[in-house]
């Protein structure tokens, strides 16, 4: 096909660089196959498994329908901004999370700590797949294990109807063959390795391992399937729950508004935490496929995809939650009120009660394992990415096959510790507090370090860079994004990263009945706080190793590295020699006035 021709409605943008001399051909890292297997994987990353646990339970929890004000305008201030700088950043410098801050060396400290977010990520997100494969494999026995049908659930579900502390037969499945957490004391008593979950784990490691070493062009043919495979699951859900007694009681207590519950601070923490997690910012979007690709449009639809799909996914959970109160004579809130085990015990016991329950479990697990495997790949992608970007003499094969076993070894080791009888009990920690006010510093260093010291005027001209033809109301949204930039998107992040360092000793953190104590809380928060040390630490590194005043070292650690332009010179160049042979869509861009 020929490339795109000029329009009436597209321009080339104001104040976009010229096109500079075509460059010989040089070798290029590995990239996404097109654009359409770079989005549907980003949008494959997004789609997981908070927008079918921890989306709906957040809005019953912040007064029903009314969370999603704090939650769509977290989008439009701060989860959209923050997405649309992350990929641009790394589109632009086509490096990993600690060699694309070459342009500002004295942040390089931010990229580390990316890494060391991103990698507390892969240890457990991947328990939750291992989770998942389990109730996978269960899903072939007839009965379901979990189901009243079992021989061994017919005396537990006998004694359950109409009680006001109801314990399914999904519950016990799940505390006692799944976690074994009946079996530990607490956080200080982990107890042994439940080794079904662990060769559940290693099996999820395995197939990370197999994508990771297939490279993303291949993996890139299967997101076809496995990015809209979960939209046409949630699709027949809500139809088929739509059609059960008492549905209509589940929706109704999902959009119900408690409007007094916006006062509160936990409610718009809950929701840029929520925003943070779903988008999952810190260094997993450092492979794009082209130079030219257009960066605004792909983040607007995945943010706004996977709200969307957050959403919708709601109806699908509460209508059968609905269907399983109005069975057991419950309130909804009894079953909802489940936190973490709303995917792995309410969800179950629903699904057991479908004719053809068999059919759809086996359905809604698969899915479910294959969202987490996707959303694992751009994890562990982004650590392999950082690593190889330090050390080029690893991408040969050998070597890279090396290199990969190493670090999903290493994850599966660490995650033993999550798949023990009290796995449960670091698993939430981790969760809490490790992984969350470390990911809020971590994006609000990059917003600040991006704006104000590597400047947002000359960040808008390398987005104008990348995106050569725009329409005329781009400008109007370049003037948004930058208001956000500077002012809304790292306000919110700061009112959000002091609501959490006050609920950390104000609101304890329970289990069930089990409350965790305050060494596990400090503990947790210790994690949080390592995560973030190297930002400092490498900015007094980098003033040590140049010498001068004080001032001085300051300009010499800050100035870019002179290999900073270079690969996108050179990717710009090689873009117009191939113009012609690829086949491009119309792109977009935003003008600096």
């Amino acid at each position: 096909m020929e490339g795109p021709t000029a329009t009436p409605t597209s321009q080339p943008c104001p104040g976009a660089q010229p096109q500079p001399e075509v460059l010989e051909p040089s070798p290029r890292r590995e990239t996404w196959a097109g654009k359409c297997n770079f989005l549907l994987s980003c949008l494959g990353y997004c789609v997981g498994l908070s927008n079918f646990w921890r989306f709906p339970y957040l809005c019953y929890r912040n007064g029903g329908g009314v969370f999603l004000i704090p939650y769509f305008i977290m989008l439009l201030v701060m989860g959209l901004p923050l997405f649309l700088m992350e990929l641009s950043l790394g589109q632009y410098g086509a490096a990993g999370p600690i060699t694309v801050w070459k342009f500002w060396p004295l942040l390089k400290g931010i990229g580390i700590a990316m890494l060391i977010v991103s990698y507390l990520l892969a240890v457990y997100y991947n328990v939750i797949i291992a989770w998942a494969i389990y109730y996978l494999v269960s899903s072939f026995q007839s009965p379901l294990p979990w189901s009243c049908d079992a021989p061994r659930n017919a005396d537990l579900c006998q004694n359950t109807s109409g009680s006001t502390s109801w314990v399914s037969a999904s519950e016990v499945f799940w505390n006692e063959q799944v976690l074994g957490v009946t079996h530990s004391s607490g956080l200080g008593d982990p107890g042994t390795v439940q080794w079904p979950i662990a060769l559940c784990l290693l099996t999820a490691w395995l197939l990370v391992f197999l994508c990771m070493l297939k490279g993303i062009r291949s993996f890139g043919k299967g997101v076809y399937f496995t990015a809209t495979i979960p939209y046409l699951i949630i699709l027949i859900l809500i139809i088929r729950g739509a059609t059960l007694d008492g549905s209509l009681d589940g929706i109704h207590f999902y959009l119900s508004s408690d409007w007094s519950r916006l006062q509160s601070a936990q409610v718009w923490s809950d929701a840029a935490s929520q925003m943070l997690y779903s988008l999952g910012f810190g260094g997993q979007f450092y492979k794009p496929s082209k130079f030219d690709n257009n960066i605004i449009r792909n983040a607007l639809i995945i943010a706004i995809g996977n709200c969307c799909t957050s959403f919708f996914a709601g109806f699908a959970i509460f209508s059968v939650l609905g269907h399983v109160a109005w069975r057991e004579q419950v309130p909804v809130d009894s079953i909802a009120n489940l936190g973490p085990g709303l995917v792995f015990v309410a969800f179950p016991e629903a699904l057991s009660l479908l004719p053809g329950s068999l059919f759809w479990s086996i359905l809604f697990f698969l899915m479910l394992s294959m969202r987490g495997i996707d959303k694992l790949f751009r994890i562990t992608g982004g650590i392999a990415t950082a690593i190889l970007d330090r050390f080029p003499a690893l991408r040969d094969q050998r070597r890279k096959t090396v290199l990969l076993g190493a670090l999903c070894t290493s994850f599966y080791l660490l995650g033993l510790l999550l798949v023990t009888q009290g796995g449960i009990f670091w698993f939430m920690l981790i969760d809490k507090y490790s992984t969350g006010f470390g990911l809020i510093i971590v994006a609000v260093s990059m917003c600040l370090g991006i704006t104000f010291c590597y400047g947002l005027k000359q960040f808008c001209q390398d987005i104008m860079d990348m995106i050569r033809r725009c329409p005329a109301w781009y400008s109007h949204m370049l003037n948004y994004f930058k208001v956000c930039w500077i002012f809304f998107t790292p306000c919110l992040l700061l009112i959000t990263l002091i609501c959490s360092f006050l609920d950390m000793y104000s609101v304890h953190l329970y289990y069930g009945i089990y409350e965790f104590p305050t060494w596990g809380t400090s503990l947790a928060i210790c994690m949080g706080v390592l995560t973030c040390l190297p930002i400092p630490l490498w900015a007094v590194v980098a003033l040590c190793r140049e010498s001068g005043t004080l001032s001085n070292r300051f300009q010499k650690a800050a100035q870019p590295l002179d290999s900073w332009r270079t690969a996108a010179t050179g990717d710009m160049a090689r873009d117009v020699m191939y113009m012609s042979a690829i086949s491009t869509a119309p792109s977009y861009c935003s003008s600096e006035e």
